[in-house]
């Protein structure tokens, strides 16, 4: 059995976020959970590592072009085709000419449920429809009727890794096991022992 206050979730800061100047305040929210940083590195990604980055889980593809074709529908616009295949090879190239546009920050983060509390802080995809208190819904106004009609991503801050299992294969693709960084931290204490021992002298 996984030790759940050791799992870890990928955290990459977007080029928007770089040129936003945000990167102290996203990690400060991370931080203020009792999330403890465990990996840290910035370069300019290039196109392909984008698109290894998305297709690192198979099933990505379909479940992205489904979606979309869906969250066109909802709001009662004819989506650009019926395949979800097709519609997620739209969205991908995007994402490429995104995310390899300028610098990125990417971070590993370990703690309790850190995939799904990351995911909660973080918000929705869409900046517009992410709930107030969340990082894309407090700093950022952009939505998918501003980008579609544009041919580009929706700008949204950060990429969080959405499952466990993706996080595990996001990470080995991003950082080599040397890169994360084994160490204790005070707060540790606090969050997860059993009894709150030592704070009295």
């Amino acid at each position: 059995m996984k030790n759940i206050q050791k799992e870890k979730t990928l955290i990459v800061i977007k080029p928007d976020g770089i040129q936003r100047s945000l990167i102290g305040e996203i990690v400060k929210r991370y931080e203020r959970l009792g999330l403890k940083l465990v990996a840290l590195k910035m370069f300019v990604p290039k196109s392909d590592f984008i698109e290894k980055h998305y297709t690192v889980d198979l099933n990505w593809r379909m479940a992205n072009g489904e979606k979309t074709i869906k969250a066109y529908r909802d709001k009662s616009l004819t989506p650009p085709t019926d395949d979800p295949m097709e519609m997620s090879a739209m969205t991908l190239e995007k994402l490429k000419k995104y995310m390899s546009s300028g610098p990125v920050v990417a971070m590993v983060w370990e703690g309790a449920h850190a995939v799904q509390i990351v995911r909660k802080i973080t918000g929705g995809t869409e900046p517009l429809t992410s709930d107030v208190g969340t990082i894309r819904g407090d700093f950022v106004l952009d939505s998918y009727q501003i980008s579609d009609p544009t041919g580009r991503a929706v700008r949204n801050l950060i990429h969080a890794s959405g499952s466990i299992d993706d996080a595990e294969k996001e990470i080995n693709l991003w950082f080599k096991p040397e890169e994360i960084i084994k160490y204790n931290l005070v707060q540790e204490h606090i969050l997860y022992d059993v009894n709150l021992d030592g704070i009295l002298e």
